[in-house]
């Protein structure tokens, strides 16, 4: 089989804090349902039950000669040729998960498992993730860090008296800034934002705050042995340089790069350096095969694309202004 662009079919999850703004980017969203995440790519054997359900989590295909089958198919199928370089996690999964996240309310206070944590309680895993901000409403906020000379003990009084909102961080939300959030950061998604989100293949999260919502589990004990009190992990937000290519984030887990196009405009499609993932933030245009081996793939707003390591060399085509966020492994 020849590798070609793996369209992806999103799996939609409704949350209390979700609305139906994922509409303006393409979803189609079951009536009446407010629906806070489009996980764009997934590949997780089971998720935890109180974030992802419980279940597994795969996305689907939606075009070509492997429509209907899931991305880990694709792993099975294409091997070498899909992945190139990327490593798998250890369950042979794909080692990333892709989402679009609408809050049309804030989303709970919350950390994910500092390293420590992880390395002493097999059941946690860590979660590192980046936010791109696709859009968002006049004074929206996201909650990044808490405040210096907050400890422990204070943050934890804070808790008992619902006034965590008074110590943390708070940064407004800019469409094109992209946030980093290693493990162990504190932090929070506020009401009326829009984002992308690349993240490491985990959804264990523990809750110390939720807003006065009071039908949700809080961890609050081991939230405490996971939050980065003295600031050591929190980041800037980073821009695009203007640039049509700009590397916006390297981590050990993943690289992002904001690519945008204007107008009219051609682009050899980058293979060769392992799976890549292409999230079309905005715009339009198409993926053709230079030689015929796989029929064109369309792109639009919402869309995402799986590309394979091993694709023969193809050209993007884009017939009005977009913006595209890449995803890939970094080379060991």
């Amino acid at each position: 089989m020849h590798p070609y662009p793996l369209a992806l079919e999103p799996i939609l999850k409704e949350k209390v804090w979700g609305g139906r703004r994922l509409e303006t980017i393409g979803k189609s969203l079951p009536e009446n349902a407010s629906v806070g995440e489009s996980w764009e790519l997934a590949d997780l054997q089971s998720t935890s039950p109180d974030g992802g359900g419980g279940d597994s989590a795969r996305t689907i295909i939606a075009n070509g000669p492997m429509r209907g089958l899931s991305v880990h198919d694709a792993i099975i199928a294409m091997g070498p040729n899909l992945l190139g370089n990327t490593k798998l996690t250890e369950s042979g999964c794909f080692p990333l998960l892709v989402k679009y996240l609408d809050a049309k309310e804030s989303l709970s206070v919350q950390v994910h498992p500092s390293p420590d944590y992880a390395a002493a309680h097999a059941e946690a895993h860590l979660k590192t993730e980046s936010w791109y901000i696709v859009a968002a409403e006049p004074g929206s906020k996201l909650y990044k860090g808490v405040k210096p000379g907050v400890g422990r003990d204070e943050f934890a009084e804070r808790i008992a008296n619902g006034t965590v909102e008074d110590v943390l961080i708070a940064i407004d939300a800019v469409a094109g800034e992209l946030h980093h959030l290693p493990s162990g950061v504190c932090h929070a998604l506020g009401a009326g934002v829009l984002v992308a989100e690349v993240q490491t293949p985990s959804d264990t999260t523990f809750r110390v705050f939720d807003w006065g919502r009071t039908d949700r589990t809080l961890h609050i004990e081991q939230a405490l042995q996971c939050i980065d009190f003295d600031g050591a992990l929190a980041q800037d937000a980073v821009t695009s340089d203007g640039t049509e290519r700009c590397r916006l984030l390297e981590t050990e887990f993943y690289v992002l790069t904001e690519a945008r196009y204007f107008g009219n405009t051609q682009t050899n499609v980058r293979v060769g350096t392992g799976a890549r993932v292409i999230m079309v933030l905005s715009g339009e245009g198409r993926i053709e095969s230079e030689s015929g081996a796989f029929e064109p793939v369309a792109l639009s707003t919402g869309r995402t694309i799986l590309i394979p390591d091993a694709m023969e060399p193809a050209r993007g085509f884009f017939t009005r202004d977009t913006v595209v966020l890449e995803a890939r492994i970094p080379s060991e």
